[in-house]
């Protein structure tokens, strides 16, 4: 009997669908039992016998690789690939697959809501009214500003399509040539950072874009603007970014995902920065379809049968040019 790890949690919380397919393909499952996002040491005491991998955000490399004899694949539950070295995990004969429509909507819904709540100081008032104050903040609406997507995949196009109808000036930059509506205006790097009144980021995080927002790039920002960080912790420096916000350099941001989470650094002392808990893809409907998504690979993989949704080629070619 295969024997599967689901280290992400929680996981088979709001619907047990994922987990009755590993039961019915008779399939021998463990979860987490930290409760939390492991690290690289726990997952290695947890991996000896393990043949398939359900897996989170936690590091997977050597180490890991290297205590896990029997396993044959990982199954991320999720978009991002930056905690898994695709490279080793090839070289030893290790296939990964990955959800990647899975995390879209909810990322992106998420991501309008932040953008509303900083533009209209949200987060401002709730604190106020909380600790006994009566603001009302003047705020600015989505239709009277420019907002700046940068990296236009799955994400940043749905983000996009949820910005139109607000009827807002839209500008959009990506490395690849991609086809924007006829609304959006591609533009390069620094006019995107010059000229957003909310820049929001939905890039992979790769040797390239790690502290691609360095002091320098933040010092670009107007003193207005707000930035906002979906996709991957390690983008934005964390340092940088407390650096600039303390001292007023821009009016604020949003911040989802840490290069250590939890997270429990200086962000969380400044007012002008609204951090939520890596909760971009945890809507009830997207966890869902990406759990089920993961191990729908894991039964495939067990069954003898193709597995869909394996990381593609162009995602291994980018590790070996970095």
């Amino acid at each position: 009997m295969s024997r599967v790890l689901i280290t992400t949690v929680p996981f088979g919380q709001k619907n047990r669908a994922p987990l009755d397919l590993l039961e019915q393909a008779g399939l021998d499952y463990c979860i987490n039992p930290f409760g939390r996002r492991l690290t690289q040491t726990e997952l290695t005491g947890l991996i000896g016998d393990v043949e398939c991998l359900v897996a989170g955000t936690e590091p997977i490399g050597e180490q890991v690789f290297a205590a896990a004899p029997r396993l044959r694949l990982v199954s991320r539950v999720g978009i991002g690939l930056d905690n898994v070295d695709l490279l080793e995990a090839r070289r030893r004969g290790i296939a990964v697959a990955y959800t990647p429509d899975g995390p879209s909507p909810a990322v992106a819904e998420l991501t309008i809501g932040l953008m509303v709540a900083l533009l209209r100081g949200v987060h401002h008032a709730n604190a106020r009214a909380h600790g006994g104050g009566w603001e009302r903040i003047m705020g600015r609406r989505l239709s009277e500003v420019t907002v700046g997507v940068i990296g236009v995949g799955r994400i940043g196009s749905r983000v996009i399509k949820l910005l139109e109808p607000f009827g807002g000036r839209i500008l959009a930059h990506d490395i690849r040539s991609i086809t924007v509506p006829q609304a959006v205006t591609w533009v390069d790097f620094d006019t995107i950072c010059r000229e957003s009144d909310v820049l929001t980021l939905h890039v992979p995080l790769t040797a390239a874009t790690r502290n691609l927002f360095d002091a320098s790039v933040l010092a670009r920002l107007k003193s207005d603007a707000f930035l906002i960080n979906t996709a991957r912790g390690g983008i934005v420096n964390e340092a940088a970014l407390a650096e600039a916000l303390r001292a007023d350099r821009f009016a604020g941001a949003a911040v989802d995902v840490f290069q250590v989470e939890p997270y429990h650094g200086e962000l969380g002392g400044i007012d002008n920065c609204l951090l939520t808990s890596h909760m971009g893809s945890m809507s009830e409907d997207c966890r869902f379809r990406m759990e089920y998504d993961a191990v729908e690979a894991v039964v495939r993989w067990a069954r003898g049968e193709t597995v869909e949704q394996l990381v593609p080629e162009a995602e291994y070619a980018l590790r070996e040019h970095a």
